[in-house]
Parts: C-alpha cells; sequence; structure tokens
C-alpha cells in the first residue's frame, strides 16, 4: 500500500538520483523569503543586491535546503515516520534565481530502531547541484522509517 521505502528496502552505499530536477524563480524566492520572515534585502531587493559580491539576488539558503529536502522525499523518506534530524549543512556555493536544482542521496548507515521494534532509523548524504554541475548544498539527514508489516 502506497509508495516508499521499508527499513529493509535501504542498503548501506545505495545511491538515489532524485527526479525530476527544480528550476527556482524569482517569485518562489521572493514568496518564500517573506513567508519565513527573513527580512534581508539580498534576496528580494534586486538593486540591493547589485551592490553585494554576487551582483544578483541569492537565492535563500533555507528554500534550497527544503527544495533539496523536498526532492528526496520520493526515495528516503516517503513511508518515514519522523525526520529525526538534519546535520552538517554546507552551502558551498551560491545559488541565484533560475538556477535548476538536481540532488541525490547516498545511504550511509541504518539501524533497527531501539525503543520501536517495528521501525529502523536510515541516515543518507545528500548532496544538491545546479545545471552547471557546481554543488550547493550538502547535508546528512536522519529518518525513521517502518518495518515491511
Amino acid at each position: 500500500m502506497g509508495a516508499g521505502r521499508y527499513y529493509e528496502d535501504f542498503a548501506v552505499g545505495d545511491t538515489y538520483k532524485h527526479w525530476p530536477g527544480r528550476t527556482l524563480t524569482a517569485a518562489d524566492n521572493t514568496w518564500f523569503t517573506l513567508l519565513t520572515m527573513n527580512q534581508h534585502p539580498i534576496h528580494f531587493d534586486e538593486e540591493y543586491a547589485k551592490q553585494t559580491e554576487f551582483g544578483k539576488p541569492l537565492v535563500n539558503s533555507a528554500l534550497t535546503l527544503a527544495v533539496v529536502v523536498g526532492m528526496s522525499v520520493a526515495d528516503v523518506s516517503q513511508r518515514a515516520v519522523a525526520n529525526l534530524g538534519w546535520t552538517d549543512i554546507v552551502m558551498p556555493a551560491p545559488v541565484f534565481n533560475g538556477d535548476t536544482l538536481y540532488a541525490e542521496s547516498t545511504v550511509l548507515e541504518k539501524r533497527e530502531s531501539k525503543s520501536r521494534p517495528t521501525e529502523g532509523i536510515v541516515t543518507v548524504a545528500t548532496r544538491g547541484w545546479k545545471q552547471d554541475g557546481t554543488t550547493v548544498m550538502t547535508f546528512k539527514r536522519s529518518v525513521l522509517v517502518p518495518k515491511r508489516p
């Protein structure tokens, strides 16, 4: 019933290429930035952004994280009971309006839950990159997933 992987379907070392990619627009960036009450003008004020080292608006890094995580859901957490955490979030390169993001996740480890015998914990390393191949984000994510019924 339903889509997604059970605990038993994950194997350490497996890599899932998430599809499709997602092009981020100025509207996406402005709406997300204002919705989340981030008032930094580098995300939505083009005249301000022209005066920075980037010369144009930056995509809000929290939006980049949200999109890359969202891209991974079908492969990693469609059946998840809970997200347990994100660690080691690194943003080595900027994302700009009009960039298209792609992502993949590699299973780093898995273990049975000590307190929930019908579930297990899976940890993945996820990498997001833009259309020219530049890595724009990496992070580790742990999710609690059910075992097969």
